[in-house]
This record gives structure tokens, C-alpha cells and sequence, in this order.
């Protein structure tokens, strides 16, 4: 399904941060705050050696400093720094909005983002494959439209929490065990 005799599979990555910073963080994965999770080379092991990564892109609520208290300085200038090395490793960041309900950050937007950006790479033919990191089943409709036009799509999650709703509308599922992840955690 390369795009051309000869050449490699494009493959295109779609990473929602939110979902998968959440999944790290549970206690069975062991990610803490001094961690750091190395993308650039998880996303060179998904790809492989044997296809193009045409595209990575990384999805993310952006938090604003909304009451200039340590914890708000912090995460904003935490966030920036973390965002700024993924720009520099090549990915495309992909900016959604966090809301505050009741004190609490809520991402909105990102999941939006992902599915049209799934279906604008299909309809203008930027990749053969997507690999999708995220367990989200708000995306299920845009991968059964990118499916019908005859792109494949690669779920990658957590051995401990798959989406089953996801896995049902994917050619290919990849779940990691914890001690898979470890490895690209420094």
C-alpha cells in the first residue's frame, strides 16, 4: 500500500497527550514528575525501518496562568519547556484549550482536532498509514471514514486499559505492557 512502487509506507503519528499522559501515570506504568518520556524514540519504534514517518504531530490542552499562583507559573512554564523539545525533535504541536470547571482542568478541542486532521491526511492523501495514540471513542467515526478510503490505521494503547471500542475500528492494535513502556521512560 506504499504510495508509489519502490518507495516506503508513508506513516503519519497522531499522539493525544492528555489521554496518554493519564495512561502513563497510572501505578502500574510507574511514570512520576521528574520523569521523562522520550516520544521521538517510541515513535521511531513504532514507525519501524521499513516505512517513512511523514508526519508526527502531538496534541495538547495548553494551560494559561490564570491566578499567578507557583502551581500556575509551574505548569505553564513546565508545559512550554516540554512542548518546545517535541518541537525541536520534529513533532507538529497540535494546541487545544483547558477550561477550569470548578478548579479543574479540562482539555477541550484536542479530540476535534485529531479526528480532522485523521480525515484531511486521508482525503488529501498525505499517508498510507495512520498510528493513532489514543484511547478516545469520540474518534471511532473518523477512523470507520478513514478505513473507507482505503487508509490503514494502527491503534497503539495500554495492555492494562485498551479501548475495545477503538480496537474494533482499527486494522492493527498495539497494547503496551508496562515493562514495554519503561523503556522510554528516562
Amino acid at each position: 500500500m506504499a504510495h508509489s512502487l519502490g518507495q516506503k509506507q508513508r506513516t503519519a503519528v497522531y499522539i493525544d497527550g492528555s489521554n496518554f499522559y493519564h495512561y502513563l501515570k497510572n501505578k502500574q506504568i510507574g511514570f512520576h514528575k521528574g520523569s521523562f518520556f522520550d516520544f521521538e524514540e517510541f515513535v521511531s519504534y513504532l514507525v519501524g525501518g521499513g516505512r517513512e514517518c511523514v508526519s508526527k504531530r502531538y496534541y495538547t490542552g495548553i494551560f494559561r496562568n490564570i491566578d499567578n499562583s507557583d502551581k500556575s507559573i509551574s505548569l505553564v512554564s513546565g508545559q512550554q519547556k516540554f512542548l518546545a523539545k517535541l518541537e525541536n525533535a520534529g513533532f507538529i504541536i497540535k494546541r487545544g484549550n483547558i477550561m477550569y470547571d470548578a478548579g479543574k482542568p479540562r482539555e477541550k478541542g484536542t479530540d476535534v482536532k485529531i479526528a480532522v486532521d485523521l480525515i484531511v491526511g486521508a482525503v488529501d492523501d498525505e499517508y498510507d498509514t495512520a498510528i493513532l495514540i489514543s484511547s478516545d471513542t469520540d474518534l471511532i467515526p473518523a477512523l470507520k471514514y478513514i478505513r473507507y478510503k482505503n487508509k490503514r490505521i494502527e491503534y497503539v494503547g495500554f495492555s492494562h486499559a485498551p479501548s475495545f471500542g477503538i480496537q474494533k475500528n482499527v486494522d492493527f492494535s498495539r497494547l503496551f505492557l508496562p515493562e514495554e513502556i519503561h523503556k522510554f521512560i528516562k
